[in-house]
């Protein structure tokens, strides 16, 4: 279990509560899903995510802006779709 450095949450004074989750990393025209645990507000939906975490998160960016994926395992391709302004 994580160690809260808040009792509440510091954008709006809500509860926390421990969930797993997953967080969307892009870089170098990747992206990477991270599931990680953080502290969740149950009223407002703010994220805090422990130094640990937050390390992870800019070592994966970095590995995605070199195209370094290795070790990552792949789960689909992602796509851009343009549209064209109706009317």
């Amino acid at each position: 279990m994580m160690t809260q450095p808040f009792d509440k949450c510091p954008s709006c004074g809500g509860e926390l509560a421990e969930k797993e989750l997953e967080k969307i990393l892009q870089g170098g025209g990747n992206t990477a899903v991270v599931k990680v645990r953080a502290q969740v507000c149950l009223h407002c939906g703010e994220r805090l995510y422990d130094e640990q975490t937050v390390r992870q998160f800019e070592q994966v960016r970095s590995k995605l802006q070199r195209q370094d994926t290795r070790g990552f395992r792949p789960i689909g391709q992602a796509f851009e779709v343009r549209t064209e302004p109706s009317g």
